[in-house]
């Protein structure tokens, strides 16, 4: 196992700290629970420990954090220090799960994670498409030089309409799209830039010299690649060193563990996991009574249709089974599940409410002992998930192999 995989840690991967004076993840849910109802940008922030009736339980005042739920697990992506829960801010534009309460409180959310100590932001060019960029970009520039950005290149969009016209990473284009990510995320330097998707057409040599360009500009740091085929992976990495590696991973969907997990052990490279939460399904939020509005995006994924939903309810039941056990949520026990698998896993669940960031990043505080994990892993391990995680047509983009130069 490559050196930079290699750290002190609890069973769950989580680096040990000692004299932390932080809820347990129970107390998320409550912390979440009060504020469900406030937008974001209403909310107002103490550090104040909590008050007495707030450790009894009791509800905190509306439109008050009584005690932050301040996240330090820190984790390494290659030589990229990140904490180990990441936002995903995907979401945040209100076109993929349906509209958001407003942009002010989408950048309030990212300020609020910031004071909640989370530094690792994930974005696209695509999102929106540029909008999650530009609210990443205004809600992190006065703390640009504590945060760590990631975006990703990879698709021909049309300025004007926005539309997606297909997959693209020729030198040029990757080129442009990186300057226009740079005005956008109001930054002179992208930390973590991947290649959306595997350009079928392409050498990804060709990707990783305009890439290597790129970081002796300064304009880019590090770079990775999200839902590469394997071969792709070796090859990159072989002209520059590789980063991390983006792919959907959570208890709903474990393909991951096949191929990319060893071969990212292999070669030191970090893995960073969107959709960490099954696009909610992991949450315990859905049933198979639970329809989609015709804008949100997830109608159309086949796990969701109603008979898949109702077949992959034994996993929903079982993440509840450990939360109780663990006096936490689903959530947070499908997230600590994902870091407990490796030291430098790093999950981005997107959110666009206060209530559910404050329990995400509270499975930090979910703990299992090697016995308790490995009887976790078995009991996901049994459940047969129903249903492909994505539409055909999204799905052949997953797994490419670039051509050959």
């Amino acid at each position: 196992m490559s050196r930079m995989h290699e750290q002190d840690s609890t069973p769950n991967g989580i680096p040990a700290t000692s004299g932390r004076r932080r809820f347990l993840a129970g107390a998320a849910g409550l912390a979440a629970t009060a504020v469900a109802a406030a937008p974001a940008s209403a909310l107002t922030r103490t550090p104040a420990a909590p008050s007495a009736s707030a450790a009894r339980g009791a509800a905190p005042a509306r439109h008050q954090v009584t005690a932050a739920i301040t996240q330090t697990g820190r984790r390494r992506l290659g030589s990229l220090k990140v904490s180990s829960i990441g936002l995903g801010c995907q979401t945040m534009p209100g076109d993929l799960y349906g509209p958001v309460t407003s942009r002010a409180d989408m950048v309030a959310l990212i300020r609020t994670a910031v004071d909640q100590g989370v530094t690792f932001f994930d974005t696209a060019e695509a999102y929106g498409p540029f909008e999650s960029e530009r609210i990443v970009g205004d809600a992190l520039r006065p703390v640009r030089d504590k945060v760590v950005i990631a975006s990703k290149f990879g698709w021909d969009i049309d300025p004007d309409t926005g539309a997606r016209l297909g997959l693209t990473s020729r030198p040029d284009r990757i080129r442009k799209a990186v300057d226009g990510m740079l005005k956008r995320l109001r930054t002179d330097h992208i930390d973590l830039l991947y290649q959306h998707r595997v350009d079928p057409t392409v050498p990804i040599e060709d990707v990783a010299d305009t890439v290597k360009d790129l970081i002796a500009q300064g304009k880019v740091l590090h770079w990775g690649l999200s839902e590469p085929g394997p071969r792709t992976v070796r090859r990159a990495h072989a002209v520059l060193p590789l980063t991390a590696i983006q792919n959907e991973y959570s208890t709903l969907w474990r393909g991951p563990e096949e191929s990319v997990l060893p071969l990212c052990e292999e070669l030191g490279i970090g893995f960073v996991c969107w959709a960490p939460l099954g696009m909610g399904f992991t949450t315990g939020t859905m049933s198979p009574y639970t329809r989609f509005t015709a804008e949100d995006r997830r109608t159309a994924m086949p796990r969701n249709s109603t008979e898949n939903l109702a077949a992959n309810m034994p996993l929903v039941r079982l993440l509840e089974e450990w939360a109780v056990r663990k006096g936490a949520t689903p959530a947070q026990i499908d997230l600590a599940w994902l870091l407990a698998q490796k030291p430098w896993i790093v999950p981005i669940p997107s959110t666009t409410r206060l209530c559910h960031f404050l329990e995400n990043i509270g499975a930090e505080e979910v703990r299992f002992s090697r016995a308790e994990l490995a009887e976790l892993n078995a009991a996901v391990a049994r459940v047969t998930i129903h249903g492909d995680r994505l539409p055909p047509a999204a799905l052949a983009m997953t797994g490419v192999e670039a051509p050959p130069r």
